[in-house]
């Protein structure tokens, strides 16, 4: 584990930001200026100079470093922007492929299996993780 966090904090010398992906799909980013990062059972808590942060350890499923600063400003499988993602969001992402018609539809967000490409192979990833609660 220590040779993890020694190799991740070189790493972050190079880089800019500390980006977590969190299990419902959604981005945070942090300045890796002044990071220090410290772990319990339950959360990991981010200090930077724009102040401290907290993160359930729960909603991690992704931490890497970028020299991108955004993140995303949607949530993934959010289709029809609801802030929800449920049946509604496959409806929306199937009348999308069939019509072409993004009218209501955040097309980013209906990218669920993040490929690149908004596809039935999204619907199938949507629809796990509504069976399954992750992606």
């Amino acid at each position: 584990m220590l040779i993890a966090l020694v190799a991740m904090f070189a790493s972050a010398e190079t880089y800019n930001y500390l980006k977590f992906t969190k299990t419902n799909g959604s981005t945070v980013t942090y300045s890796v200026e002044g990071l220090k990062l410290t772990y319990d059972n339950t959360n990991v808590t981010i200090k930077n100079v724009d102040g401290t942060a907290t993160i359930a350890l729960a909603e991690v499923q992704d931490m890497y470093f970028s020299n991108e600063a955004g993140g995303n400003d949607f949530m993934r499988g959010d289709v029809n922007n609801d802030d929800k993602v449920n049946i509604s969001d496959v409806t929306a992402l199937i009348n999308y492929l069939l019509s072409e018609d993004a009218t209501n539809v955040n097309v980013e967000a209906a990218n669920c299996n993040q490929d690149g490409s908004v596809n039935i192979s999204d619907v199938t990833a949507l629809i796990n993780y509504l069976l399954n609660g992750t992606w």
